[in-house]
């Protein structure tokens, strides 16, 4: 696929010593959309506000389209929508006029017609002639959106959009993103609810401690470190897991009524017949038993623990 994003051993240093960002390489293809995970202060929002320009890099380099984000900061710029944590607006214009001058900035021509179905996808048409000030926080959200497409960017990066957004607007915005990858808009967004980057993202990125530790088709990376684990619905509760089955390092339940063990799906043998073979010779019988699979949530918590 076409990079449309194109990082390079970007790397940001404060006055005070400290390194948000090591040596950061990273491509981004046109129309993916792209999820970037990581615990609070890991680097997710230096890393997008360097690529918008808004922050200084202390050394690397970021082409968007194949424009330098320094050398051609303008062209560079006007390619991007971005949403930020933060929500900053004229508290007494109107959400119509917000939007549209929003475009004005980068000097495209007024386009009513664009803003109102911006305004419509988003759940504001009724809103459009409210002063900002008498929006809700959701509604107040759903402005910075429309104003960060409101130029209609090639890329969009969403840093935490539906933090504070209640679960019927998370639906409307994402209904909005998959629209937008539909027309080819590329979307990078970062999250807290790691059960929408699992339902929405192509690719995923883990940013810890300023290092970016993983960049992985969200498919591949299921497969590569997900998990299974068989659980055991056991016919009489039990204290301890018995010696001759510490082989199978098996988790008991608090309650003592179940026994789970994990296994890897690739491996040559998941041991599971071993396992339920042992349990038969221990006399210990089972009423039920399923299995679950590891989740992106999972999956990110071990690569973060893991990165420690």
């Amino acid at each position: 696929m076409q990079p449309i994003i194109e990082i390079a051993r970007l790397s940001k240093i404060y006055a005070s010593g400290f390194e948000a960002l090591k040596s950061v390489d990273l491509t981004i293809n046109a129309g993916e959309i792209f999820a970037l995970l990581g615990p609070n202060g890991a680097g997710k929002t230096t890393l997008i506000n360097i690529i918008c320009g808004i922050a200084r890099k202390s050394s690397g380099t970021v082409r968007i389209a194949g424009h330098d984000n320094v050398a051609d900061a303008r062209r560079a710029r006007e390619l991007v929508g971005l949403v930020p944590q933060e929500i900053a607006t004229d508290a007494f214009e109107t959400v119509f006029n917000t939007v549209s001058f929003s475009r004005g900035l980068f000097g495209k021509p007024a386009a009513p017609a664009l803003i109102e179905r911006l305004l419509t996808d988003l759940s504001l048409m009724d809103k459009r002639n409210s002063q900002i000030m008498t929006l809700s926080g959701g509604m107040k959200r759903r402005v910075m959106i429309a104003k960060a497409l409101s130029h209609e960017p090639r890329v969009l990066f969403l840093d935490e959009p539906t933090a504070g957004v209640d679960v019927e607007l998370r639906r409307d915005m994402w209904g909005v993103v998959r629209r937008l990858k539909q027309d080819g808009v590329t979307i990078i967004l970062t999250t807290h609810y790691i059960e929408e980057a699992e339902e929405m993202a192509d690719r995923v990125g883990v940013i810890n401690k300023g290092e970016l530790i993983l960049v992985e088709e969200k498919s591949a990376l299921m497969r590569k470190l997900g998990r299974k684990e068989l659980t055991l619905e056991l016919a009489a509760p039990m204290t301890a897991v018995p010696a001759a089955l510490s082989d199978f390092a098996l988790a008991l339940s608090s309650d003592g009524q179940e026994l789970t063990y994990r296994y890897d799906t690739k491996a040559e043998r998941t041991g599971i017949t071993r396992l339920l073979q042992a349990l038969a010779d221990s006399g210990i019988r089972f009423r039920d038993l399923r299995t679950s699979q590891s989740s992106l949530e999972q999956i990110f918590v071990e690569l973060v623990r893991r990165d420690k």
